[in-house]
């Protein structure tokens, strides 16, 4: 690889503020900027493919094709080198990209209407699942960073979370791809299982509607898991699991918080909040002023699927077999257990009654 390409790259990876480049970085020559669309268009298109192919199987998810296609590619062929700094581009910036326009979805009105018991089962629920993810990760000595994103994705909104901590820890892109892989792969698997578990329990359509909201990983998934129960679930279930998603940047937040308190002082500490996150809360204000016409919702939803799936072919196509093996199997037991952990709270919550007021 020459030089000239290795700059731009180790360039890339350092970019760390969504959309304000540094002085160093402004000054990029056009022929800098050229480098990267071979990598960031050919990311685009295996994105669109994916979510076509996705679009006759609903119950696959788009992001977990291509994040598998990307690791396929790097560890079967050479990628050729002027596709290199586009594909580090794609799995940084346009990853933060995604963050941002998730914001979109969430509207704080509609947040508001579930009522301070639902959102107190969010807030539960979301706090013990990160909390012992972060303790059973301890205790199964599984990596540290790939143990928050995990945390991250199972516990608050999948992909992007995970993309959003990831933007705070700096996690090898190997670690990054594990979680986003696990949490796509165990969200999937609860699209099947949630109705079973709705119908083993005998639960209204209220309290199913509150499981698949509150413990379900990605929005997506919960689309599709309302899809299986019947059209009268969607919107509820939705509601929670965005409200879910609004809680992304105060543990971001909180996390960074904790973190600059127990680093040392020679240590450079992380920003509270990453630009990006901040991003991400202008559009759920923008969204929740109703700024954005209806009409544009869906091809802006589409669009951050697009754009989250050029991300995670990125993310794969940085992995190599060799590494990801390293990881070994305790983050998939980690995984089982965090995912059966938001369950069950969620379950105790459903008990208590926190849901009742919905209806």
């Amino acid at each position: 690889m020459s030089q000239k390409l290795k700059a731009t790259i180790r360039r890339i990876m350092k970019w760390e503020q969504l959309g304000t480049p540094t002085a160093k970085e402004t000054s990029q020559s056009p022929e800098q900027r050229v480098q990267l669309l071979p990598g960031v268009l050919l990311c685009l298109i295996v994105s669109l493919v994916c979510l076509l192919i996705t679009s006759f199987f609903p119950t696959l998810s788009s992001m977990l094709l291509a994040i598998l296609l990307g690791m396929l590619l790097r560890n079967i062929i050479n990628i050729p080198e002027i596709l290199e700094p586009g594909i580090a581009f794609s799995a940084k910036r346009i990853l933060r990209w995604g963050v941002v326009l998730l914001g979109v979805q969430v509207s704080l009105s509609d947040i508001v209407q579930l009522g301070v018991p639902v959102l107190i089962l969010d807030v539960f629920a979301v706090t013990i699942t990160f909390l012992m993810t972060i303790f059973i990760g301890k205790l199964l000595k599984v990596d540290k960073d790939l143990t928050s994103l995990i945390a991250a994705g199972f516990s608050i909104c999948g992909a992007a979370a995970i993309a959003g901590f990831q933007g705070t820890i700096k996690a090898a892109e190997e670690k990054v791809a594990a979680a986003v892989a696990l949490v796509v792969l165990f969200g999937t698997l609860m699209i099947a299982q949630i109705p079973v578990l709705i119908h083993l329990l005998d639960l209204n359509l209220s309290q199913g509607a509150t499981l698949m909201g509150a413990s379900i990983h990605e929005v997506a998934q919960v689309v599709a898991t309302a899809g299986i129960m019947g059209s009268a679930y969607l919107t509820v279930a939705t509601m929670i699991k965005l409200a879910r998603v609004s809680l992304m940047a105060p543990a971001i937040f909180i996390f960074n918080l904790f973190n600059r308190q127990h680093q040392k002082e020679s240590q450079m500490k992380p920003a509270l909040i990453p630009l990006f996150v901040v991003g991400f809360i202008l559009m759920v204000v923008i969204s929740s002023l109703k700024v954005i016409p209806t009409s544009w919702t869906e091809p802006i939803k589409y669009l951050q699927q697009l754009v989250l799936g050029a991300a995670m072919f990125g993310l794969g196509l940085g992995v190599h077999f060799k590494s990801l093996k390293k990881l070994g199997l305790k983050p998939i037991l980690l995984g089982l257990i965090s995912t059966t952990t938001i369950i069950f709270v969620v379950l105790i919550c459903i008990s208590l009654g926190l849901f009742a007021h919905i209806y």
